[in-house]
């Protein structure tokens, strides 16, 4: 399977992923292809949407202290809800989806998630700091919300001649 990340403002992001209701083949390959291009990109988190898939599939690899992501660290999530929330936390995120570009985000500190893995076994994860951070992201383009869509008003309009700025310089360089 061959995929490549989705960027902004491909409105394919804006799209509501749709519930997975057949745990088949079909999926194990969706995630099986989904985490190298993950790790070569150098992300920790990958939502199905983010490489043209609209299914509510994200997978995580937080990396370890020497930066590395083993595949057994990996977390596989298909239908995460999140069940329990509480605290607040201050993140600098970034998202493959749109390069190059970080912001303090507000999140939820610690968060209670239900999901099913691959083979529809249903699974509880308790998670705080940047793993609760990076789940919530990735919940979030499961709704069709990126990070960008938290900021403010003016901090919004900033990002859009930013990144506006910064398309041109790569289209220029090639």
């Amino acid at each position: 399977m061959n995929l490549s990340i989705v960027e902004y403002p491909d409105k394919i992001l804006k799209q509501i992923s749709e519930k997975v209701e057949k745990f088949d083949k079909e999926l194990h390959d969706l995630l099986d292809a989904m985490y190298p291009i993950m790790v070569k990109t150098n992300g920790i988190g990958l939502a199905a949407i983010q490489v043209a898939r609209p299914k509510q599939v994200l997978i995580l690899n937080i990396p370890e202290e020497d930066g590395e992501q083993p595949i057994e660290n990996l977390i596989e999530m298909v239908n995460p809800i999140i069940v329990k929330k509480d605290g607040e936390i201050v993140y600098q995120e970034g998202c493959l989806s749109v390069p190059s570009f970080y912001e303090d985000i507000i999140r939820f500190e610690n968060i209670t998630v239900n999901y099913q893995d691959r083979d529809a076994n249903t699974k509880t994860l308790e998670a705080n700091g940047l793993l609760s951070v990076a789940i919530q992201h990735e919940i979030d383009h499961l709704k069709g919300i990126l990070f960008i869509d938290k900021l403010s008003y003016a901090r919004r309009k900033k990002f859009e001649k930013e990144y506006k700025r910064m398309q041109k310089e790569k289209k220029s360089s090639k």
